[in-house]
């Protein structure tokens, strides 16, 4: 990794912070246990500027209504501490949960950002869904696509994205001074890492994404967008460390070949359930958080392909 010019840049900022050259960015997390998934608000304390990571709308599959009361809550703290939000990030276009992202940019503003390879999820998801041509499949409907190295600045913070694919092609990491929001590549050490078997997926991407990860400094503070309790934990946790996680993470620790780590996840991904919202999460993430347009009769609907995942 000593040409990775990207990750060294992002470890220069770690190690600023590391060494009392500037001070760490305030990390908020909003567990949404409904869907296991860890938001974040991070901002610079020395400008009180900010950004929104990974929002989720609430959503009940049965009766199709949706809600805001979690991405509320992140508005109410956002105002509280007096922020100013430059930024709403997306790791990816989730499977799991809808994206807020609309209504908290409505509410608090900044900036809607993706990795540049939504676009290929926009296409290989377009033609699962038969989107036809007024449905865009070139990231139009976020604010900014980011390419591997890009930097954004929060106030005094840098943040550096690091397109990290494998469990899909636009998944971003986004590092800012020594926090880590990593998405969905790795869990915490005692559950392991994602899966790779979603369209455009794939394992070996996945553990050369993870090891990249694993070059950032030992210390760097790892935020994760999922936790779902290993086995004989009893608490939800989403901070972890690198350290921890080279040492102790039970699927990728030091030591584990890609080719182990291949064979284990794709035997693990074939045992596993499709994500329960994944046909509502995928039409509407894939849209910038936005719904289909709404039909004549104005109501808003998501289709259900049959036989298809």
């Amino acid at each position: 990794m000593a040409d990775d010019k990207h990750l060294h840049a992002a470890r220069v900022h770690v190690e600023a912070v590391l060494q009392g050259e500037q001070p760490p960015p305030v990390v908020k997390t909003f567990f949404d246990e409904p869907t296991f998934t860890a938001s974040y608000v991070l901002h610079d304390p020395a400008t009180s500027r900010a950004a929104i990571v990974d929002p989720v709308l609430d959503f009940d599959q049965p009766s199709g209504r949706t809600a805001t009361a979690s991405a509320d809550r992140i508005a109410a703290y956002v105002r509280s501490q007096g922020l100013t939000v430059d930024w709403l990030l997306e790791t990816h276009a989730h499977a799991d949960h809808l994206s807020a992202a609309p209504h908290l940019q409505k509410e608090l503003g900044g900036q809607l950002v993706i990795g540049r390879e939504i676009i290929t999820v926009q296409t290989v998801f377009g033609g699962i869904f038969n989107e036809g041509p007024e449905f865009a499949r070139d990231g139009s409907q976020f604010d900014r696509l980011l390419d591997d190295g890009d930097c954004l600045m929060m106030g005094t913070i840098a943040i550096t994205a690091l397109h990290v694919p494998g469990h899909t092609p636009a998944d971003m990491a986004y590092i800012a001074g020594d926090a880590a929001f990593v998405g969905d590549t790795i869990f915490m050490p005692d559950y392991g890492t994602a899966r790779a078997d979603f369209p455009g997926g794939d394992a070996a991407t996945l553990y050369r994404s993870i090891q990249r990860l694993m070059g950032l400094p030992g210390a760097t503070r790892v935020f994760l967008c999922h936790d779902y309790k290993a086995a004989g934990r009893d608490e939800f946790v989403w901070e972890t460390t690198i350290a921890a996680q080279k040492t102790g993470n039970v699927h990728v620790h030091e030591g584990v070949t890609e080719a182990e780590f291949t064979a284990m996840r794709q035997a693990r991904d074939a045992t596993l359930a499709v994500p329960r919202l994944i046909l509502p999460s995928i039409q509407v993430n894939i849209r910038g958080g936005h719904f289909p347009p709404a039909e004549a009769n104005g109501t808003h609907y998501l289709k259900l392909p049959l036989n298809i995942l």
